[in-house]
């Protein structure tokens, strides 16, 4: 955050002086007093007041700040694209660059910790909670579609063969989906069992 200095007769005229300078509002500014300033005596002596400035950082600011640093220390050429949907409090963010296999890690796993770290830093610096979504290349909707058609396909082993099926360790929000794809199933029903980072959702047939 860059802080710019401004002067006026008084503390309130410095900041008058700052939004009108800088095109902003109060509510959009941070300031620490430097000089309150003082009349003096009969005119003779006066001070100004000084003040330093500085605009407050947007949640896309920060979160374009903290992912660029975190690319470009893995020496990655990556396009950042956020959209902030205030009432939601949500924040969208699509990257994109040639190296894009590398982000995404295996079964989403890197991707994931990019989100989750990134909620933490914007999150640090927000009087709200904002939730911040990661994607790339499309794959949040490949995965689901890939889990979706792994439920529905063991779904149906364990119908054929009236034995459990366990899958492989998910993490809570694929675990979800696969609860999501067969929670209207007729004849099975999903639970989670373990602990993290091995838990995993086990189908079985309804009694």
């Amino acid at each position: 955050m860059e802080f710019v200095e401004f002067r006026g007769k008084t503390v309130d005229d410095a900041i008058t002086n700052a939004l009108v300078s800088l095109g902003t509002t109060s509510d959009q500014i941070e300031y620490e007093v430097i000089e309150k300033g003082s009349n003096g005596i009969l005119g003779f002596g006066s001070k100004d007041a000084v003040i330093k400035v500085a605009k407050k950082s947007t949640p896309e600011d920060v979160v374009k700040d903290f992912l660029t640093e975190v690319f470009d220390k893995m020496n990655l050429e990556v396009e950042i694209i956020t959209k902030f949907d205030e009432i939601e409090g949500v924040i969208d963010i699509e990257l994109k660059g040639p190296e894009m296999g590398v982000l995404i890690g295996k079964r989403g796993q890197t991707l994931d910790s990019l989100q989750y770290l990134t909620n933490l830093a914007v999150n640090r610096k927000s009087d709200n909670y904002l939730r911040v979504k990661i994607d790339t290349e499309d794959y949040r909707r490949r995965r689901k579609e890939t889990l979706e058609n792994l439920a529905k396909n063991m779904a149906y082993k364990v119908k054929r063969t009236k034995r459990p099926v366990s899958l492989e360790a998910m993490n809570p929000y694929e675990r979800r989906i696969i609860h999501s794809a067969l929670q209207n199933d007729k004849y099975v029903v999903t639970h989670s069992e373990g602990e993290e980072p091995y838990r995993h959702v086990v189908i079985t047939l309804k009694k």
